[in-house]
Protein backbone atom coordinates (compact mmCIF):
# COMPACT_ATOMS: atom_id res chain seq x y z
CA UNK A 1 0.00 0.00 0.00
CA UNK A 2 1.43 3.32 -0.74
CA UNK A 3 1.55 5.00 2.86
CA UNK A 4 1.39 8.57 0.91
CA UNK A 5 -2.07 7.85 1.04
CA UNK A 6 -4.25 8.08 4.50
CA UNK A 7 -6.38 5.26 5.63
CA UNK A 8 -10.16 6.18 5.43
CA UNK A 9 -12.56 4.18 7.16
CA UNK A 10 -16.25 5.31 6.55
CA UNK A 11 -19.01 4.71 9.03
CA UNK A 12 -22.32 5.55 7.52
CA UNK A 13 -25.68 4.54 9.14
CA UNK A 14 -29.09 6.51 10.07
CA UNK A 15 -29.63 8.26 12.89
CA UNK A 16 -29.47 7.17 15.63
CA UNK A 17 -27.81 3.63 14.72
CA UNK A 18 -24.33 5.02 17.28
CA UNK A 19 -22.26 5.90 14.57
CA UNK A 20 -21.34 8.74 15.95
CA UNK A 21 -20.39 7.07 19.37
CA UNK A 22 -18.54 4.50 17.67
CA UNK A 23 -16.33 6.41 15.00
CA UNK A 24 -15.44 8.56 18.24
CA UNK A 25 -14.31 5.75 19.70
CA UNK A 26 -12.54 4.45 17.09
CA UNK A 27 -10.63 7.55 16.04
CA UNK A 28 -9.40 7.46 19.36
CA UNK A 29 -8.57 3.83 19.69
CA UNK A 30 -6.68 4.07 16.07
CA UNK A 31 -5.28 7.59 17.12
CA UNK A 32 -6.92 8.64 13.47
CA UNK A 33 -8.45 12.64 12.80
CA UNK A 34 -12.44 12.44 12.84
CA UNK A 35 -15.21 13.85 10.24
CA UNK A 36 -18.48 13.80 11.63
CA UNK A 37 -20.25 14.96 8.33
CA UNK A 38 -23.51 15.08 10.06
CA UNK A 39 -22.19 17.86 12.46
CA UNK A 40 -21.03 20.09 9.03
CA UNK A 41 -25.08 19.49 8.04
CA UNK A 42 -25.79 20.57 11.32
CA UNK A 43 -22.94 23.30 11.41
CA UNK A 44 -24.62 24.76 7.89
CA UNK A 45 -27.73 24.60 9.70
CA UNK A 46 -27.03 26.56 12.81
CA UNK A 47 -25.57 29.23 10.78
CA UNK A 48 -27.94 29.63 8.79
CA UNK A 49 -30.40 29.76 11.53
CA UNK A 50 -28.07 32.38 13.58
CA UNK A 51 -28.08 34.65 10.37
CA UNK A 52 -31.51 34.62 9.71
CA UNK A 53 -31.29 32.87 6.05
CA UNK A 54 -34.37 30.79 4.79
CA UNK A 55 -33.80 27.56 4.46
CA UNK A 56 -35.56 27.39 1.33
CA UNK A 57 -33.36 29.35 -0.44
CA UNK A 58 -31.13 26.96 -1.55
CA UNK A 59 -28.16 29.12 -3.02
CA UNK A 60 -28.67 31.27 -0.08
CA UNK A 61 -27.69 27.94 2.03
CA UNK A 62 -25.00 26.86 -0.02
CA UNK A 63 -23.33 30.28 0.16
CA UNK A 64 -23.25 29.88 4.05
CA UNK A 65 -21.75 26.57 3.86
CA UNK A 66 -18.96 27.49 1.45
CA UNK A 67 -17.64 29.73 3.85
CA UNK A 68 -18.19 27.31 6.91
CA UNK A 69 -15.10 27.50 9.58
CA UNK A 70 -15.40 24.12 11.21
CA UNK A 71 -12.81 21.78 13.48
CA UNK A 72 -13.38 18.54 15.36
CA UNK A 73 -11.07 18.25 18.06
CA UNK A 74 -10.57 15.21 20.90
CA UNK A 75 -8.09 16.83 22.67
CA UNK A 76 -10.25 17.18 25.61
CA UNK A 77 -10.86 13.36 25.96
CA UNK A 78 -14.91 13.45 26.62
CA UNK A 79 -16.89 14.45 23.98
CA UNK A 80 -15.51 15.68 20.31
CA UNK A 81 -15.42 19.16 20.54
CA UNK A 82 -17.23 20.95 17.15
CA UNK A 83 -15.68 23.86 16.57
CA UNK A 84 -17.53 26.35 14.69
CA UNK A 85 -15.32 30.04 13.72
CA UNK A 86 -13.46 28.59 17.05
CA UNK A 87 -16.36 28.73 19.62
CA UNK A 88 -17.53 25.13 20.84
CA UNK A 89 -21.37 24.16 19.25
CA UNK A 90 -21.36 20.62 19.88
CA UNK A 91 -24.75 20.94 22.28
CA UNK A 92 -25.99 23.60 20.36
CA UNK A 93 -26.62 21.69 16.84
CA UNK A 94 -27.95 18.62 18.41
CA UNK A 95 -31.10 20.42 19.05
CA UNK A 96 -34.07 19.13 17.31
CA UNK A 97 -34.59 22.10 15.79
CA UNK A 98 -31.20 22.01 14.21
CA UNK A 99 -31.30 18.65 13.39
CA UNK A 100 -34.61 18.62 11.16
CA UNK A 101 -33.35 21.99 8.90
CA UNK A 102 -29.88 20.06 8.39
CA UNK A 103 -31.59 17.16 7.29
CA UNK A 104 -33.92 19.68 4.97
CA UNK A 105 -30.65 21.35 3.63
CA UNK A 106 -29.09 18.35 3.00
CA UNK A 107 -31.01 17.08 0.23
CA UNK A 108 -30.20 20.18 -1.73
CA UNK A 109 -26.99 19.81 -4.47
CA UNK A 110 -25.43 23.22 -4.16
CA UNK A 111 -24.78 22.57 -0.29
CA UNK A 112 -23.82 19.20 -0.85
CA UNK A 113 -21.53 20.48 -3.44
CA UNK A 114 -20.28 23.19 -1.63
CA UNK A 115 -19.28 20.55 1.55
CA UNK A 116 -18.44 17.27 -1.14
CA UNK A 117 -14.42 19.12 -1.15
CA UNK A 118 -14.36 20.45 2.09
CA UNK A 119 -14.81 16.60 3.86
CA UNK A 120 -12.16 15.27 1.40
CA UNK A 121 -9.98 17.28 2.48
CA UNK A 122 -10.03 16.12 5.85
CA UNK A 123 -8.12 12.66 4.84
CA UNK A 124 -4.94 13.40 5.84
CA UNK A 125 -2.10 10.93 7.98
CA UNK A 126 -1.75 9.14 9.80
CA UNK A 127 -6.42 8.11 8.52
CA UNK A 128 -9.39 9.26 8.94
CA UNK A 129 -12.61 8.11 10.30
CA UNK A 130 -15.33 9.69 8.57
CA UNK A 131 -18.85 9.61 9.87
CA UNK A 132 -22.17 10.02 7.82
CA UNK A 133 -24.79 8.65 5.46
CA UNK A 134 -23.02 9.03 1.98
CA UNK A 135 -19.51 8.84 2.61
CA UNK A 136 -18.67 5.34 1.59
CA UNK A 137 -20.39 5.85 -1.30
CA UNK A 138 -20.39 9.35 -2.78
CA UNK A 139 -17.48 11.20 -0.40
CA UNK A 140 -15.18 8.39 -0.27
CA UNK A 141 -15.59 5.94 -2.43
CA UNK A 142 -12.01 4.23 -2.69
CA UNK A 143 -11.87 3.94 1.06
CA UNK A 144 -9.90 1.37 2.06
CA UNK A 145 -12.95 0.27 4.85
CA UNK A 146 -17.01 0.78 5.04
CA UNK A 147 -19.15 -0.14 7.52
CA UNK A 148 -22.91 0.70 7.42
CA UNK A 149 -24.38 0.46 11.00
CA UNK A 150 -28.12 -0.02 10.69
CA UNK A 151 -31.02 -0.50 13.61
CA UNK A 152 -34.61 -0.52 14.30
CA UNK A 153 -36.36 2.55 14.24
CA UNK A 154 -37.76 1.40 17.60
CA UNK A 155 -34.28 0.98 19.00
CA UNK A 156 -32.79 4.05 17.58
CA UNK A 157 -36.20 6.03 19.23
CA UNK A 158 -35.32 4.86 22.62
CA UNK A 159 -31.71 5.81 22.40
CA UNK A 160 -32.65 9.48 21.68
CA UNK A 161 -35.32 9.12 24.21
CA UNK A 162 -32.65 8.33 26.52
CA UNK A 163 -30.44 10.90 25.30
CA UNK A 164 -33.07 13.75 25.35
CA UNK A 165 -34.40 12.60 28.83
CA UNK A 166 -30.73 12.99 30.65
CA UNK A 167 -30.26 16.50 29.52
CA UNK A 168 -33.92 17.27 30.87
CA UNK A 169 -36.04 17.38 28.25
CA UNK A 170 -39.35 16.32 27.80
CA UNK A 171 -40.21 14.15 24.94
CA UNK A 172 -42.56 11.64 23.15
CA UNK A 173 -41.32 8.23 22.20
CA UNK A 174 -44.05 7.67 19.33
CA UNK A 175 -43.17 11.17 18.19
CA UNK A 176 -39.78 9.95 18.14
CA UNK A 177 -40.17 7.17 16.21
CA UNK A 178 -42.58 9.41 13.64
CA UNK A 179 -39.66 11.61 13.24
CA UNK A 180 -37.21 8.54 13.17
CA UNK A 181 -39.06 7.00 10.37
CA UNK A 182 -39.83 10.48 8.36
CA UNK A 183 -36.02 10.91 8.40
CA UNK A 184 -34.89 7.91 7.24
CA UNK A 185 -38.06 8.12 4.42
CA UNK A 186 -36.60 11.48 3.36
CA UNK A 187 -32.64 10.18 3.45
CA UNK A 188 -33.01 7.11 1.71
CA UNK A 189 -35.18 8.51 -1.35
CA UNK A 190 -33.06 11.50 -1.88
CA UNK A 191 -32.17 12.00 -5.65
CA UNK A 192 -28.64 13.25 -4.26
CA UNK A 193 -26.15 10.86 -2.10
CA UNK A 194 -29.36 8.76 -0.71
CA UNK A 195 -28.99 6.83 2.25
CA UNK A 196 -27.50 3.41 1.32
CA UNK A 197 -24.91 1.26 2.25
CA UNK A 198 -22.07 1.25 -0.09
CA UNK A 199 -21.94 -2.08 -2.46
CA UNK A 200 -18.57 -3.15 -0.42
CA UNK A 201 -19.74 -2.28 3.33
CA UNK A 202 -19.84 -4.08 6.26
CA UNK A 203 -22.99 -4.02 7.62
CA UNK A 204 -24.02 -4.07 11.44
CA UNK A 205 -27.24 -4.01 13.16
CA UNK A 206 -27.22 -2.61 16.54
CA UNK A 207 -30.55 -3.16 16.94
CA UNK A 208 -29.71 -5.73 20.11
CA UNK A 209 -26.29 -5.00 20.64
CA UNK A 210 -23.87 -3.09 23.26
CA UNK A 211 -22.08 -0.13 22.31
CA UNK A 212 -19.04 -2.44 23.29
CA UNK A 213 -20.52 -5.01 21.11
CA UNK A 214 -20.67 -3.02 18.00
CA UNK A 215 -17.01 -1.28 18.30
CA UNK A 216 -15.87 -5.35 19.11
CA UNK A 217 -17.52 -6.11 15.99
CA UNK A 218 -15.90 -2.91 13.98
CA UNK A 219 -12.10 -3.56 15.25
CA UNK A 220 -12.81 -7.39 13.81
CA UNK A 221 -13.84 -5.87 10.34
CA UNK A 222 -10.80 -3.43 10.12
CA UNK A 223 -8.51 -6.07 11.06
Amino acid sequence: MNVSVPIVITIDGPSGSGKGTLSQMLARHLNYHLLDSGALYRLVALAVIKKGVELSDEQAVSKVAEGLDVRFSLENGESAQILLEGENVAGAIRQEVVSMAASQIAAYPKVRAALLERQRAFAIGPGLIADGRDMGTTVFPNAQVKLFLTASPEARAERRYKQLCGKGEAVDMSELINDIRERDERDSNRSISPLKPAPDAVIIDSTAMSIDEVFAKILTAIK
